[in-house]
């Protein structure tokens, strides 16, 4: 029996698709746990490039298991056009390798306009996807929500539709100023395509537990990244879902007794995409060198990302909380541009130096990171397939990192496709 989790470490963005995708050759079973299409994946292989929203990475493996838990959000028009897209690119996805847990909640037309509506009433922006993700679990939450299962009985689907459209109906035309939502266009569109999904809906929960009492491997695949945690990460400017260890157990239904590894995925630098604070946030010219060599454009909005040096604070912070067992070090590659590299390694907040990490939002904007600087490598690693031939430069650098957390670091990536991953 082993249930084995990755997750990211930071703001999301950390490279989790790829590893998946890597490691799920090693296993029976993936399972995404939680978020919606706001996540965005992105695996090459070969001279193809795939960005899985709602998929599970371990789709692009032939012969492996797929399960969208209970604690995603679906989007039905995003999994069909991502399944369309797949299949396009020559992957077979039929319900033998694709399952979607029969309790996962559905993100509806309303609840994108919801979140249009919110975030153009807030005063400071979050910098929301606008994939209705946030309303999605707020009805979730407030018990109004439509479930997978809810969509196969014509009786529930109908009354649960026109109810939570009467509320958010009066909404939109009263207060949200957007555009309201046609109840019967709306099911007759459910209707259409739960006949689509139909053979793909199951019993996760069992699916998962008779697979592990069986000794298979299973993979759990997180999205966004562990400071994006409703309740851990930099709050307000976080994501509606749980990225850390705890979303996973309450995702599809997992005994922590069950876990093996926790992998944490971490980028050699740090990203940040949409509004929020970022204490490490480079200076104007070398964040866009970073942004130029290692490609940070959001996968799902094509937002350019912001770009900082690595803060040891905040890692320390997430691989605490999650136990991380060990850690997957992503695009080393492309710090080899610098002669010098900047590590934050303490805070300072208020006259006050420490390396506490400050998950209050408002609070870390005021926070002044403090630095360590290290020599570059200045060396192309791309081409590099063992660890014992990085330069040592490289190497102090990830020993710097392990020093610091008190993990180790088992993988390195030095590149976007498959074989550019070494083992430690």
């Amino acid at each position: 029996m082993a249930a084995d989790i990755i997750m990211g470490t930071q703001w999301g963005d950390e490279g989790k698709g790829k590893i998946v995708d890597v490691f799920s050759g090693d296993y029976d079973v993936v399972v995404r746990y939680q978020g919606g299409a706001n996540a965005g994946h992105t695996v090459i292989i070969g001279d193809t490039q795939y960005i899985l929203h709602l998929l599970p990475s371990g789709i692009l493996n032939p012969g492996k298991m797929n399960i969208i838990g209970n604690g995603v959000v679906l989007d039905i028009d995003a999994l069909l056009a991502e399944m369309e897209e797949v299949r396009g690119k020559g992957i077979k996805i039929t319900p033998e390798n694709l399952m979607i847990s029969e309790n996962a909640h559905i993100v509806l037309s309303y609840h994108k306009n919801m979140d249009i509506g919110k975030e153009n009433k807030r005063e400071k922006k979050i910098g929301t996807t606008a994939r209705g993700i946030g309303p999605a679990y707020t009805d979730k939450y407030s018990r109004s929500g439509i479930r997978v299962r809810d969509i196969l009985k014509d009786d529930v689907l109908e009354a649960k539709i026109k109810q939570n459209l009467e509320e958010k109906n009066f909404l939109f035309k009263n207060f949200y100023n957007v555009e309201e939502i046609n109840a019967c266009e709306l099911i007759d569109k459910i209707k259409e395509q739960r006949e689509i999904i139909r053979p793909y809906i199951g019993d996760a929960v069992n699916k998962v537990q008779a697979i592990l009492k069986e000794g298979k491997k299973v993979l759990f695949e997180g999205a966004q990244g562990a400071l994006l945690d409703i309740d851990f990460g930099t709050y307000p400017y976080v994501t509606s879902s749980n990225p850390t260890v705890g979303g996973a157990l309450t995702g599809i239904g997992l005994s922590y007794k069950q876990i093996g590894k926790v992998w944490g995925i971490t980028k050699a630098y740090q990203t940040r995409v949409g509004n929020g604070p970022f204490p490490t946030e480079m200076e104007k010219e070398v964040q866009e060198l970073t942004r130029k060599v290692g490609g940070e454009f959001g996968a799902t909005t094509g937002r350019p990302r912001g770009c900082g040096w690595l803060d040891l604070v905040a890692l320390k912070y997430t691989a605490e909380l999650n136990g991380f067992t060990d850690i997957i070090l992503t695009k080393l590659d492309v710090l080899s541009v610098f002669e010098k590299i900047k590590i934050c390694t303490k805070y300072e907040y208020e006259g006050e130096v420490s390396d506490r990490f400050i998950s209050d939002g408002e609070e870390l904007y005021k926070v002044k990171p403090v630095y360590e600087e290290v020599d570059g490598f200045k060396e192309d690693i791309t081409g590099v397939r063992k660890y014992t031939d990085l330069p040592e430069k490289a190497k102090e650098y990830i020993k710097f990192i392990e020093d610091f957390i008190k993990v180790p670091v088992t993988y390195i990536s030095v590149g976007p496709e498959r074989e550019q991953i070494l083992k430690k």
